[in-house]
């Protein structure tokens, strides 16, 4: 250890120093607890429709029928989920995981590119679609395993006539959803019907059993699986219940869900950690709308908020927002990228709620460190390790590092991944032989065993609290036939934390800024996209010709 265990004088009162991970055997039993206990609680609202926990449970349980009665799908399959945040998403991911399969957590903004990568490297054998989508999915579902498509509408959950208005409203006069064309695809509901009246064959789900394989950028250019077990999941469920503690009320949260759920962040601490303590989520399909996600926080005296540096800083410049009634508000957490000292304290002067960030990484579940829920004030530490975890600072060698000294910093706990699916080699790499997660940022811990982190030690780029890999962008630019030699760096951006740069040495002189740009709309989902374009005669190179990307990242502008 860097030290011994000096965070745990940090940890709030009662609060323990470990946590019991045998509690429960998988997600679904946690989960099971909460339809028994929370039955007649509101689980879910989406678009002024509630769900509750025992509907919930009954439709979940449908769709899990359907899986492995009617499509045949065994313990252990992988299912894909390409949903935003609609009532749809909790009752595919409930229903996937009661069958005792895999999910696969897919972004809806994906390319045809990038979703055949992901689909045939996890092997799904079905995917629930949103019909907005659904012409990716066209393009590129015969090259694929997928043996079933299930397809549904936004509006499809929100009981008559609400449905049929939203759906037609999204169809004919949003223009949303673009003709496709996937025989043999079902419809989301009569999937559910189809599921109806029937039992689930038994099946044994343990804590080494596979709940998600969850996908994150590639050093390689290459996204990765992060295999996330039963265990790795309920632990971290667990970690961050017992740290909020006291501040969290059984059956009295309401938790405002506008981090899309297919992301770590939401996924756990939203979803997952909420559903085991009786909360409502409130979900937000477009949180882009700002000023209908203002109204949409009008209607609820919510309790709890998560989000990243730019949807906080979104909300404070939407007219309205100030005008809301944070009086029940206790809890805003931030995560997914470094929230920034001005947006934090304007938050806390117009809601009265300190802002505290938590850090993790999707190979993590994602929570490793948190800051303690009765902050008064941000602190620009990530805070400490959370309940059976552990940090410490090491060298390039995997020597560790005394307090104060700065170096990689590396995770050990429950919460840490089986590995990489099918990548044994980047597993190696990434977890050492006993079992520290190697995160490949830069950081130190203070007297206190407060950490911070000072730099990255990966090239990654962090858009919006999404990974960017710069060889996935290089990769796809090279591809390009007027392009020599291309670097990609993150720079410095108000809004997004960082964003991407594009250094480029031309093959044909004719090429522009708007050829890339069109290219990489059509290849990268949105995120991933170059903001910066820049054209040069040569890039910087180290004498074995490989590119300086530090050098391209602190150059100055112009």
């Amino acid at each position: 250890m860097s030290a011994p265990h000096l965070w745990l004088a940090q940890y709030p009162a009662g609060t323990p120093a470990n946590i019991d991970t045998n509690e429960f055997r998988s997600v679904v039993d946690v989960m099971q607890r909460a339809f028994e206990r929370y039955r007649h609680r509101p689980a879910f609202v989406c678009m002024d429709k509630v769900i509750t926990y025992g509907e919930l449970d009954e439709l979940s349980l449908k769709f899990a029928c359907y899986l492995r009665n009617k499509l045949g799908l065994q313990k252990g399959d992988r299912v894909a989920i390409m949903l935003p945040n609609v009532l749809q998403y909790p009752v595919a991911l409930l229903g996937i995981l009661r069958a005792g399969c895999t999910v696969v957590n897919t972004n809806p903004m994906y390319t045809a590119r990038e979703l055949k990568h992901q689909l045939n490297d996890s092997g799904a054998l079905a995917i629930v679609v949103l019909e907005n989508f659904a012409k990716t999915l066209e393009e590129v579902i015969k090259e694929t395993k997928v043996k079933q498509v299930i397809t549904t509408s936004v509006g499809d959950m929100l009981g008559f006539p609400k449905s049929l208005i939203v759906n037609f409203v999204v169809k004919y006069q949003k223009k949303a959803v673009p003709p496709f064309n996937l025989p043999g695809a079902l419809k989301f509901n009569d999937v559910l019907k189809q599921g109806a009246n029937q039992k689930i064959p038994s099946t044994d789900i343990g804590p080494e059993d596979l709940a998600f394989l969850q996908y994150t950028g590639g050093t390689t250019g290459v996204s990765k699986g992060a295999m996330l077990t039963q265990r790795n999941m309920v632990a971290n469920m667990l970690q961050v219940k017992h740290w909020f503690g006291p501040s969290v009320k059984e059956g009295e949260e309401i938790i405002i869900t506008a981090l899309p759920l297919y992301h770590i962040f939401a996924l756990t601490c939203n979803c997952l950690v909420f559903m085991n303590v009786g909360g409502l989520n409130v979900l937000i399909p477009n949180p882009r709308d700002m000023p209908g996600f203002v109204k949409e926080l009008g209607k609820y005296r919510f309790t709890i908020i998560t989000g990243v540096n730019t949807l906080f800083n979104g909300l404070l410049a939407t007219p309205g927002f100030d005008q809301l009634d944070f009086k029940p508000l206790k809890l805003s957490m931030g995560g997914g990228m470094a929230v920034q000292r001005a947006v934090a304290e304007k938050w806390q002067k117009i809601t009265g709620c300190a802002l505290f960030e938590g850090y993790g990484m999707t190979e993590s579940s994602p929570v490793a460190t948190v800051n303690r829920p009765d902050t008064k004030e941000f602190t620009s530490s990530i805070g400490v390790p959370a309940p059976s975890t552990e940090l410490s600072i090491q060298d390039d060698d995997g020597k560790l590092l005394p307090q104060g000294e700065i170096g990689e910093i590396c995770i050990r706990g429950p919460q840490v991944m089986k590995g990489y699916w099918q990548r044994p080699e980047e597993t190696a790499k990434t977890i050492t032989p006993d079992g520290w997660l190697r995160t490949g940022d830069i950081g130190k811990m203070d007297e206190r065993g407060y950490f911070y982190i000072v730099d990255r030690k990966k090239d990654m780029i962090l858009v919006s609290g999404f990974n960017v890999y710069p060889n996935e962008i290089e990769d796809v630019v090279a591809m390009m036939p007027g392009v020599l030699e291309v670097a990609a760096v993150g720079v410095p951006d108000d809004k997004s934390g960082e964003a991407v740069k594009l250094v480029i040495v031309k093959r044909d002189q004719a090429l522009t800024v708007d050829d890339v740009k069109a290219h990489c709309r059509d290849q990268l989902t949105g995120y991933k996209q170059p903001k910066i374009i820049e054209f040069r005669t040569e890039l910087p190179k180290t004498n074995v010709g490989k590119i300086l990307r530090r050098e391209l990242r602190d150059a100055k502008p112009g």
